[in-house]
């Protein structure tokens, strides 16, 4: 190949990659937006034309990413939410065997929870295969983030927000959450936020016991399996 046709491959890949960019930058907008966002927003966000916007924003629609209400507000549509499950079921099938040992090393029930917009919600429950108690609750169950220890363990996965519950601070500084009676009337929860990776949502793990010595004790566990998952997701 020339020196003249391996610039213009060059300059090709570059105006790719840039595009890319440009598509998945607005892609995160959209999905960060509950209440849509329009045109000159993403333009704005992404610092760019409002035409050049405007073909983002259209070719995501194509492929069903998003959809453009009759606001003419772009929100978040079936093929990300497809992209989603899909997301959801890599992160689970990696963390449960980290929580299956889990569960067994501490004799608690133990979860992973992801965020999903202002909610705290369980995409794996594993429960101790020879304890003598067990507390049960389904896949898919969801509570506020500003209540419990996963939910404060989600909050402070992520960056500092005006007006936080106080314990959202304290699980960043100590790097887990402990709460009682919040979300399971009577039990404890301690939870520790996995790290942040590109791709996949916000996530912790969570334990959920009634007795104060198990809870009071497994801030460790929760770390070593915590770190072990962040290692898988790396």
């Amino acid at each position: 190949m020339s020196t003249t046709d391996e610039a213009g491959a060059s300059s090709s890949r570059t105006v790719g990659s840039q595009t890319l960019a440009r598509g998945l930058r607005a892609l995160q907008l959209v999905a960060s937006t509950p209440g849509g966002i329009s045109v000159q927003e993403v333009a704005s966000r992404l610092d760019v034309h409002r035409s050049i916007a405007s073909r983002v924003l259209t070719t995501l629609a194509d492929f069903k990413m998003i959809v453009r209400g009759p606001d003419a507000r772009y929100r978040v549509g079936a093929g990300l939410a497809t992209l989603a499950s899909g997301v959801h079921t890599t992160l689970r099938d990696l963390a449960e065997p980290v929580l299956q040992e889990l569960a067994r090393a501490t004799r608690a029930t133990v979860a992973l929870l992801v965020v999903e917009g202002d909610e705290a919600v369980a995409l794996s429950v594993v429960t101790p295969p020879d304890a003598a108690y067990r507390i049960v609750f389904q896949p898919g169950s969801r509570h506020p983030l500003e209540r419990g220890a996963a939910g404060l363990a989600l909050l402070a996965a992520g960056p500092p927000r005006p007006g936080e519950p106080e314990g959202v601070a304290v699980a960043r500084t100590q790097g887990y959450a402990i709460t009682f009676g919040e979300v399971e009337p009577g039990a404890y929860g301690v939870a520790a936020p996995l790290r942040s990776v590109d791709g996949f949502p916000a996530a912790c793990l969570n334990l959920i016991t009634f007795r104060e010595d198990v809870a009071e004790a497994s801030a460790p566990a929760l770390h070593e399996a915590a770190a072990r998952l962040d290692a898988l997701l790396a």
